[in-house]
This record gives structure tokens, C-alpha cells and sequence, in this order.
């Protein structure tokens, strides 16, 4: 491969940068030695869920103050295509043509088949995420699209620098290097997908077919014994309560005032007193019977950690894998190229590669991993719920996995709602394009099909007739309105939220009613809408009179 790239190509990106041309020319895209500027290796992975956290912790930068000097390097171009297959050359030979020519359904053609190049050169640049010492461009290349630094505005160059490499906040928020990572270091399991995978022979890969099942048994595992130690905690502060108001009716029980006419002698038990005897009783009942259910969940939290601990062991005694499990992991770059699509949608940009040409994004409307959990937290602050599952009536607050694709998209959606071996504390997936026009609507969208996704399982062959599926497909077809029922729910989850929220009505009676039951504001934000109309007043009245029939 001895194509060096032209002078004319070479000039016009020059131009695009507005800086004098320093693209090197390219010989070959052979092995080319790392630079110093790689500061990804150390980037950890997201820890466990810990279900006492209730809350996104708040953002305090958005922008690191060093700058990345990756995009500076006059290396960079080479160096994400180095030593990688075929598709290097022919994505360099495609962009050559792309960024020369002249005629629109020529450059038309060119883009088209860039889209499948570039996925030809992901499939040979993942497996190298599992390495420390994996190149800053080639992740760069993953992250955001960047192939050419030089198609960087000045400004978009000086923004792009200062995102932080790392995940600073410890949030499940991945760019797209980390996720091929954490896949191929098996620290997450494969996407789930419609067509079963393929059944390995028995032989060399015998001992990764064991590992991967006791992988499978343990991430079951894991859902019984972080709820068991959930329930643990709910039951010692049920217990907590139950003894702190014993403690108070006993302690009055056992205040006696002075006989008047015998002030050295203490009065008999008072109307009061004697009716508190009956609630003791009652209380005692019931500490008795949480007591029960602690004991039955601390043995269900012992018989889980015997398990898992013995399941360690087996994964820890089990033959070591070789390499990573490069299979596996095209795959997912399949599955991630499934989720591009979907992000921008039959009719929308397909161009894989960042281009100022279809950048318009500030900086804050990026969808960076920074601004992305600003605006998790600001979902969460309004719906409390949103990220929480219902397990034997305690709510389990599990935030998503969030795959942040570099697409020009404007769609958010939900992948799936939970891992099909651990239904009970296992994390979704969502997925967020990176440049949408409005980053905010595309995270609505998203967490609304997280929503309908998870209340649609819960609900099970009920869907149509239980719960929030069922009560909002019961009003779609009172309606007999025609349409994909899921995005009439997307929809009106994004008017709830941006509109309803601040008392601006926009939703359907009903529909506000079905809302206001199922996807219920935080608790301060019902007690400013009460104040703005009667139609929130009338709702939040509802709220005070179920409660009090304990129907709520």
C-alpha cells in the first residue's frame, strides 16, 4: 500500500483546519509506535450496582481543564489507521475521493460507501480496547467518529480536547472504546439480540463455554444476593420504626402522675395508657412479624453468598482465557452497528465519520458522558421513578447502562429493560446519539422506552390490561387512533416532562390522569402544580384520598 495521499487532498483539509497542511503522507499503514499522549489505559470500569445509592452525584465540571493533546498530534491520521486490515486503505482511498469530488451524486456513492468501510475498520480496531496499551487515536476514532483531526473547526478542536477521558463519576455512562472494552474483558455481557448465537464445538473453547455459563450463574446470583441485602436493610429500618414507637408508648405507659391526695404514691393507669395497651400488643405483632421475614432474609442472603462464593471460586480455578474472545466481540460491533441505525433512523445521516459539515451541536448539547448524566439527574429529579424497578413491593433504583454512540442522530431508545438471566437488580440498556439536535429529547426518549419496556415485563401477558401499559393502551384504542402505540407513549412521556411539569397543559385528560397514577412527579413538584390549576389540584386530591383508603 504505497497510496500517499495527494496535495490537493492535503490542501483542502489544510483549508477545512485553517492551519498550514502537517497531514503526513502515508506510505503504509503498517504498526506505528504508540505516542505519549495515550492517558485512556488507566479509565476503570463502572462499579457494581450498590442499591443504597438514590441519587446521580452533581456534576461540578463538564470540561476538564487539561486539554487532550491527541487531536494535535500530525500523527493522528496514520496512527488510527496503522496496522489495521484492508478496510484502512480502502477507507483512506473512499475519504480521498469523498473530500475531492465535485459532482453530488458521486460524493453521494463515496459517503454510502464509507458507512460500510468504517464498520469494516471498527470490527479490526475493537478487539485492540481490551489492551492497556491500546493507541488514544484509534479510541478517538471509536469515541467520536474522529478519522481526520483536520475536519475539526478550531473551536470544535479546543471543545473535543477538554472532554474528560475518563469516567470521573463511576455512572454506567459508556463511550462506545469503553464499551468494546468491558465486552471483550467480559466485565459485560454481550447485547441481547434476536438470533440465538451459534452453539461452539466441543474442544479448545471448551473451557470459556464453562467459564461463560458460570459467568451466566453468577450474574443470576448476584440479583438474589444484592436483593436479599436490600430487603435486609428495608426490614432492620421497618424494625428500627416499630422499636422507636414501642420505646415511646412504653415510656408513656410507664409515667404515672402523683395521687393528689397522696403525693408520695403514683396514680393507676390512665383511659389512655390502658388503650395503649392494645397498640403495644399490635406493635408487638408486628415486630414479631418482621422479625420473621429478617430471619427468612438473611438465611436467603447466606444461602446466596455460599454460592457466589462458591461459584468464585470455580470462575478463579477455571482455565484462563488465551486472548479475548474476538467472536464474541464482532458481535457486538454488529449489535452497536444495529443501534447507529437506529439512532438516526431509516431517512436520516448514515456518515459515520465527524465532520464539521454536519456538527452543529454546542457544547453543552453534545451528548458527551458529563452532559448525558446532567441530564439523567434532571430526569430523575422530576420522575424519581424512572430508574427504579419493583421487587416484592421495595423499589431497587438500577441506573442503565447508556451507550453513547457518535451518529447524527436524534433518537434515544431502550435496548433492553434488564439482563434475561437477572430480571430483579441487573442493568438495562439505553442508547444516546452523541450529536442529536436536541440532547435532551433524545434522552426523554430513551429513558419513556425504558419506562413502557420495563412496566410492558412486569405486567407480562397482562401488558394490554394492567398497570401503565395496560391503562394507556386501553385509552389509545378508546381513541381509535392508528400508529405504533409505543411512540404515542415516547411522545406524550416527553410533553409530561417538559410541559406538564412547569403546569403547561398539553396531554389528554386521560392520559394526564394515567400519568400522574403511574409516572408520578417528585413529591415537590406536585406541590408547586397544585398551585397552578385546579386539574393538578383535583389530581393531587386524588393522591390524598387514595392514601387514606390504602389504595394507593
Amino acid at each position: 500500500m504505497n497510496d500517499e495521499i495527494s496535495p490537493e487532498i492535503a490542501a483542502l483539509l489544510a483549508q477545512s483546519a485553517g492551519r498550514p497542511s502537517s497531514l503526513p503522507s502515508i506510505d503504509s499503514f503498517d504498526d506505528f509506535p504508540s505516542p505519549d499522549q495515550d492517558n485512556l489505559s488507566n479509565s476503570a470500569p463502572a462499579p457494581d450496582i450498590d442499591l443504597s445509592v438514590k441519587t446521580f452525584a452533581p456534576i461540578v465540571d463538564f470540561f476538564s481543564r487539561t486539554p487532550n493533546p491527541v487531536f494535535n498530534d500530525p500523527a493522528y491520521y496514520k496512527t488510527a489507521l496503522s496496522g489495521e486490515n484492508d478496510s484502512a486503505q480502502k477507507l483512506h482511498n473512499i475519504l480521498s475521493k469523498y473530500l475531492t469530488c465535485q459532482d453530488p451524486k458521486d460524493r453521494t456513492v463515496y459517503r454510502q460507501q464509507l458507512v460500510t468501510i468504517y464498520w469494516e475498520l471498527v470490527k479490526s480496531i475493537a478487539p485492540k480496547m481490551a489492551s492497556p496499551s491500546a493507541l488514544a487515536p484509534k479510541k478517538m476514532l471509536l469515541r467520536f467518529g474522529v478519522v481526520l483531526s483536520t475536519l475539526f473547526t478550531p473551536e470544535y478542536k479546543d471543545v473535543f480536547s477538554s472532554v474528560f477521558l475518563h469516567n470521573e463519576s463511576g455512572e454506567p455512562v459508556y463511550y462506545i472504546d469503553e464499551w468494546f472494552r468491558d465486552i471483550a474483558c467480559g466485565r459485560v455481557s454481550l447485547s441481547a439480540t434476536d438470533e440465538a448465537r451459534p452453539v461452539r464445538k466441543s474442544g479448545g473453547a471448551g473451557g470459556n463455554d464453562e467459564a461463560s455459563r458460570l459467568m451466566q450463574l453468577q450474574s443470576k446470583n448476584n440479583g438474589k444476593l444484592q436483593n436479599a441485602e436490600n430487603m435486609i436493610s428495608a426490614k432492620e429500618s421497618e424494625r428500627l420504626l416499630i422499636e422507636s414507637d414501642l420505646r415511646a408508648k412504653i415510656d408513656q405507659l410507664c409515667d404515672h402522675a402523683p395521687i393528689p391526695s397522696l403525693p408520695n404514691h403514683k396514680c393507676c393507669l390512665t383511659d389512655i395508657q390502658r388503650r395503649s395497651l392494645n397498640e403495644i400488643n399490635d406493635r408487638l405483632k408486628s415486630l414479631l412479624k418482621v422479625d420473621k421475614e429478617l430471619s427468612l432474609y438473611i438465611s436467603e442472603y447466606n444461602d446466596a453468598k455460599g454460592i457466589a462464593d462458591s461459584l468464585q471460586l470455580k470462575l478463579e480455578n477455571a482455565p484462563a482465557e488465551a486472548e479475548v474472545n474476538t467472536s464474541d466481540l464482532l458481535v457486538e460491533v454488529d449489535t452497536v452497528r444495529q443501534m447507529a441505525k437506529m439512532t438516526v433512523g431509516r431517512q436520516g445521516n448514515h456518515f459515520p465519520l465527524f465532520t464539521k459539515e454536519f456538527f452543529h451541536c454546542t457544547p453543552r448539547q453534545t451528548g458527551f458522558r458529563e452532559n448525558v448524566i446532567d441530564m439523567l439527574a434532571w430526569v430523575e429529579s422530576l420522575d424519581p421513578g424512572a430508574f427504579c424497578r419493583v421487587h416484592k413491593n421495595h423499589q431497587n433504583r438500577i441506573i442503565p447502562y447508556v451507550v453513547l454512540v457518535p451518529t447524527y442522530g436524534d433518537t434515544g431508545f431502550c435496548w433492553e429493560p434488564f439482563d434475561r438471566y437477572n430480571r430483579v437488580t441487573s442493568r438495562g440498556r439505553i442508547v444516546v446519539p452523541m450529536y442529536p439536535r436536541n440532547l435532551q429529547i433524545a434522552i426523554l426518549m430513551a429513558v419513556a422506552d425504558l419506562r413502557w419496556q420495563v412496566a410492558k415485563e412486569k405486567a407480562s401477558y397482562y401488558w394490554m390490561e394492567e398497570g401503565l401499559t395496560g391503562q394507556y393502551y386501553q385509552w389509545f384504542s378508546s381513541q381509535k387512533l392508528k400508529g405504533d402505540l409505543k411512540d404515542y407513549f415516547i411522545n406524550d412521556y416527553i410533553l409530561w416532562m417538559t410541559k406538564e411539569s412547569e403546569g403547561v397543559q398539553r396531554l389528554e385528560k386521560d392520559v394526564r390522569g394515567i400519568f400522574w397514577r403511574h409516572i408520578p412527579f417528585a413529591q415537590e413538584v406536585k406541590d408547586k402544580l397544585k398551585t397552578r390549576s385546579l386539574v393538578y389540584q383535583e389530581l393531587y386530591q386524588r393522591d390524598i384520598n387514595r392514601s387514606m383508603s390504602d389504595g394507593y
